[in-house]
């Protein structure tokens, strides 16, 4: 299968949009607003096929050493074909590449990080800054999402 992986444009806001939705309408994860995508496109990641988008995340920078992987989702006809290992991995890279020491995750999915080396952590441990999307959420303060995280 040729998966091609690139930069989002905002051309994918609304396929990366669909995505997202799919899963959040099953309390898989977050939804996120198209507002929120297109402010947010230049972090996101696509994976491509047939010029159709078919799986999508990004890496949102927290501060000096920490990193977010948000709304990482993929089509559920490519599922175990290794689009999700290769999205988590070029945000690894790129963070490394940026000097970031820490990479974490809020994610209903913690074992699919385990298999990359992130930890479980409590979500208290996490400095202030992660929770400032989060008072905007309808589940907050009783989220259900596991932290998880990596050192570099």
């Amino acid at each position: 299968m040729n998966i091609k992986y690139r930069k989002a444009k905002i051309s994918d806001v609304e396929e990366i949009h669909q995505l997202i939705s799919y899963y959040a309408q099953k309390n898989l994860m977050l939804a996120r607003s198209r507002s929120s995508l297109y402010e947010g496109i230049r972090e996101f990641t696509v994976a491509e096929h047939n010029g159709r988008v078919v799986g999508s995340g990004s890496l949102h920078i927290i501060w000096e050493d920490l990193a977010e992987i948000r709304a990482l989702a993929v089509n559920p006809g490519y599922i175990k074909k290794g689009l999700g290992r290769n999205l988590i991995n070029l945000f690894l890279q790129e963070a490394s590449d940026l000097e970031i020491k820490k990479v974490f995750a809020l994610t209903y999915q913690p074992k699919f990080f385990y298999r990359f080396g992130f930890s479980p952590i409590a979500k208290e441990e996490l400095p202030h800054k992660v929770w400032k999307e989060c008072v905007n959420c309808p589940l907050f303060p009783n989220c259900e999402e596991n932290a998880v995280i990596i050192e570099l």
